[in-house]
């Protein structure tokens, strides 16, 4: 019977020597030049050895199932080791492991990390640009993105949780620092299509009565204004189909499913080349703010400061 698997620290050259007797295959294994990665299973072989080699070692011998590192290349062997030894080893693996989580962990708390929050739509119309911006200047900041509403985000930034945000601006940011960014409107929009045949299905019918009208949820900011306005202009809008993104919105719009209450600047140009036009609703919705927010003690950090001024420093590293 032939074994085959790697002995480490033999002691005895008359142990070596009637392990070849045996058959028994060595391969001579440098652990400077082999990084063990992961011990898989231990077994005691010394029964088996003595069966083998009519040998009685000084100690227990135990058979080690592990993965290492040769030179870049993985593999998965049995390699045998002194109990002492293998203890020894488990231990200086313990250490390197401990260490390496430390190194880790230093260089992960090194690192300035800003932590950004904003609604899906605001991320891909208004966000990304600046964030393009902001990472040219300062490549080694970590920035990480959470979606959700406006609302959502400030509880957020309560919560410290996140850092900045960028939101429709509420009509209360008590303890918050706003800077408005650019002004939006919101407005009606469908294609021309739909209009001609919703005018052909119910000719005797207004619009606000017979047509489905695709809107936000009730939770969104944008929702919340547009109800307002409606509600001030005695516009009730008699099907109205919710949708939870804007983005959906505008593709639905442009498939003809419906008309949807979007903000005019993130269809400019459709309305441009003609795919969705506007629809009257009798009165024109006013401007509102979009802007970054954050706690107002942290408006002078210098991984925020940035985003509220361009000529400021720096931020630390």
């Amino acid at each position: 019977m032939s074994v085959t698997h790697d002995i480490i620290d033999v002691r005895s050259i008359e142990l070596l020597c009637k392990i070849k007797q045996q058959g028994l295959e060595v391969c001579g294994m440098n652990l400077l030049e082999h990084k063990i990665i992961e011990i898989h299973s231990v077994k005691d072989v010394t029964s088996a050895f003595v069966e083998h080699c009519g040998y009685n070692p000084d100690e227990p011998l135990l058979t080690v199932n592990l993965t290492f590192d040769c030179y870049g290349l993985r593999k998965t062997k049995d390699v045998t080791f002194w109990q002492s030894t293998f203890e020894k080893v488990k231990e200086a693996l313990s250490l390197l492991d401990e260490g390496e989580n430390s190194i880790r962990h230093n260089r992960s708390r090194d690192i300035p990390k800003l932590r950004l929050g904003a609604s899906s739509t605001l991320t891909r119309y208004v966000l990304l640009s600046h964030l393009e911006n902001y990472i040219a200047r300062f490549p080694h900041v970590r920035i990480t993105i959470s979606c959700q509403s406006t609302y959502q985000t400030l509880q957020l930034l309560d919560e410290e949780k996140i850092d900045l945000g960028l939101i429709g601006r509420p009509q209360k940011l008590r303890g918050y620092y706003f800077q408005p960014l650019l002004k939006i409107q919101d407005t009606f929009v469908c294609t021309q299509q739909y209009l001609e045949n919703q005018k052909k299905l119910y000719p005797d019918e207004p619009l606000i009565q017979a047509a489905t009208f695709m809107m936000l949820d009730e939770d969104n900011i944008t929702r919340q204004t547009v109800n307002t306005q409606l509600k001030e202009h005695h516009v009730e809008l008699s099907h109205i189909l919710e949708v939870t993104t804007m983005d959906l919105l505008i593709q639905f719009a442009e498939i003809g499913l419906g008309i949807a209450c979007v903000i005019r600047d993130f269809v400019k140009k459709e309305l441009e080349e003609g795919t969705l036009v506007e629809v009257p609703v009798g009165f024109s919705f006013p401007l509102r703010e979009i802007g970054f927010v954050c706690r107002q003690k942290d408006a002078d950090s210098a991984l925020i400061a940035p985003f509220f001024d361009d000529e400021t420093e720096h931020p630390d590293k």
